[in-house]
C-alpha cells in the first residue's frame, strides 16, 4: 500500500491519467453511400456511380523474438524521485538496480528503463488523491476503448483488490511513437494509501513474452512504494 505523509492543500481534482499510448480517436469505417441499383420497369434511371469512403488498412505487427526477460535475473534496490503536478510528491520504490531513470517535463513521473530499452516501469504521483483504484482503472479502460483500431488493443485481465487495481493489456503503439510495429504488453496498477484512495499509478511495459517478469517488477514496486507530499 502506498503510504502518504502530510499533504498540503490539494488543488484541482481527479487523477491525472497517463496517456502513453497516444491520442485517442474514432476509427473511420468506409460506408457504401451510393450503391448503384438496376433500372426498374417504370424507367427510373439508376444512380450514375458509387461513392466509397476508403477504410484505413489495418497494420500488421512485427514479431520481436528476443529471449524473454527473466524475473530470476533481476536484482532490486530502492530508488527515489520527486514528482510535481498539483503537489510535490517524494516517492521511493524498489526497481531493478541497473534500469536507468528518465524524467518528463513537467516531472510528474519517473521512468526506469532496462539496458535494451525494450522494458520499463513508470511510476506517477503528484496528482490529487481523490478516487479509489477501481475508479481509476475504469477511467483508463474507457480511454483505451477509444483508441484507433489500428492499435490492436486487447484487454488481457482486470482485477480489483482491497488497496489496488491491476489492468493488463496489449496494444500496438502508433507509428508516430514507434516505427518498430511491435506489440507491447502493459500491466498498470493503481495503489491506494491509508485513505483507500489512489496515491500511485504505475505501469510495467515490455514484450508479450516478458509478462511474468513485468509482473515481478510491478509487484516489487507496488509493495515497497512510499509517497510523501509537500505543498
Amino acid at each position: 500500500m502506498a503510504r502518504r505523509g502530510t499533504v498540503g492543500a490539494l488543488l484541482g481534482s481527479g487523477l491525472v491519467v497517463i496517456t502513453a499510448l497516444g491520442g485517442a480517436g474514432g476509427y473511420g469505417i468506409g460506408l457504401l453511400i451510393g450503391e448503384a441499383q438496376p433500372a426498374v420497369a417504370s424507367g427510373a434511371a439508376a444512380p450514375l456511380g458509387t461513392s466509397v469512403t476508403p477504410t484505413a488498412p489495418m497494420r500488421t505487427p512485427k514479431p520481436d523474438n528476443r529471449p524473454a526477460l527473466q524475473a530470476a535475473d533481476l536484482s532490486y534496490r530502492t530508488r527515489s524521485f520527486t514528482a510535481e503536478l498539483v503537489v510535490k510528491s517524494h516517492v521511493s520504490a524498489k526497481v531493478p538496480y541497473n534500469w536507468r531513470i528518465t524524467r518528463p517535463d513537467p516531472p510528474n513521473y519517473a521512468r526506469f528503463t532496462d539496458p535494451t530499452s525494450k522494458r520499463w516501469i513508470r511510476i506517477e504521483a503528484g496528482f490529487t488523491i481523490s478516487r479509489p483504484p477501481a475508479a481509476s482503472m475504469a477511467a483508463r479502460i474507457k480511454d483505451l476503448n477509444a483508441l484507433d483500431k489500428n492499435q490492436l488493443l486487447k484487454i488481457v485481465s482486470q482485477q480489483v483488490e482491497d488497496d489496488q487495481a491491476t489492468l493488463a493489456y496489449t496494444y500496438l503503439p502508433p507509428e508516430s511513437q514507434s516505427s518498430e510495429g511491435v506489440i507491447r504488453y502493459v500491466i498498470v496498477r493503481w495503489v491506494a494509501d491509508d485513505s483507500g484512495l489512489c496515491a500511485i499509478e504505475m505501469s510495467s511495459t515490455g514484450l508479450p513474452q516478458d509478462k511474468d517478469a513485468l509482473l515481478d517488477v510491478l509487484d516489487h514496486a507496488s509493495k515497497s512504494v512510499v509517497r510523501r507530499d509537500t505543498p
